[in-house]
């Protein structure tokens, strides 16, 4: 049975005081929960804020991005050894906001996963086709292609140390969510993919979220599918009795 992960990505909110208030505030409420990973994605610059307040806690901190280099001339950037140093365990890499506005390639997307993993971070590797590539039955191709560039790209040994995330474009923040049937089919796709580029015994011990407008009204109708291992939650993990809820969904 792979164990379910929830990541709460809070992409550019929350400043240092938001943060300690949401910490304070939802620790207590997920005291309990043992049937899952837990993890936040606060800004870069609440990082440090996060790390202080899950502290003996079973919530772990992720970066919401990390740079494909070690250090060097780039201006903005934000390295892998940086994120483990300030105590993150996790991060997004290819997330569908980075892809779209930021041009983000599969390519990129393979070289900061490696970048990553060689600094002991567990990377979350987003794929996701847009409404247009959808309606032009093109998801397949899509993720085939997504997943062949980015983390089909490592080594056994590596592609065994990460998550996958499945965001459909067309429902992230639009409050769209993809049924649990179309989210189950596009996770056991990727899940072929990795049993075809690997094993099958990889393929089954990957743990694969759904991404897309997660909120506690549809997480137990997502989570009932056995394909979907956990969720990326984006705009409802700003609350935190909201992503109590998503966490407590059992």
């Amino acid at each position: 049975m792979r164990r379910r992960v929830i990541a709460g990505n809070w992409k550019m909110y929350k400043t240092l005081a938001e943060t300690r208030a949401f910490f304070s505030a939802f620790l207590p409420l997920v005291s309990n929960a043992k049937h899952c990973d837990i993890a936040v994605a606060p800004p870069f610059t609440a990082l440090s804020t996060a790390v202080e307040a899950a502290k003996g806690s079973s919530v772990a901190i992720a970066g919401q991005n990390v740079s494909w280099s070690k250090e060097g001339a780039f201006t903005g950037e934000v390295s892998a050894p940086m994120l483990a140093e300030v105590g993150c365990r996790y991060v997004i890499i290819g997330h569908s906001e980075r892809r779209q506005v930021f041009r983000e390639t599969d390519d990129n997307v393979a070289k900061k996963t490696l970048m990553a993993l060689s600094s002991g971070l567990t990377p979350i590797v987003c794929l996701g086709e847009t409404q247009e590539e959808r309606d032009a039955g093109l998801a397949e191709e899509v993720l085939s292609r997504q997943f062949t560039g980015g983390p089909g790209a490592l080594t056994a040994e590596e592609f065994s140390r990460i998550l996958i995330a499945y965001e459909p474009v067309w429902a992230i923040g639009t409050g769209r969510t993809a049924t649990p049937e179309i989210a189950a089919e596009a996770h056991s796709l990727l899940r072929r993919c990795a049993g075809e580029n690997f094993s099958v015994h990889l393929a089954s011990a990957l743990r694969i979220l759904y991404g897309g407008s997660v909120k506690p009204d549809n997480i137990q109708g997502l989570m009932a599918q056995e394909e979907l291992d956990g969720a990326l939650v984006g705009g409802a993990s700003l609350d935190a009795k909201s992503f109590a809820a998503i966490v407590n969904f059992v």
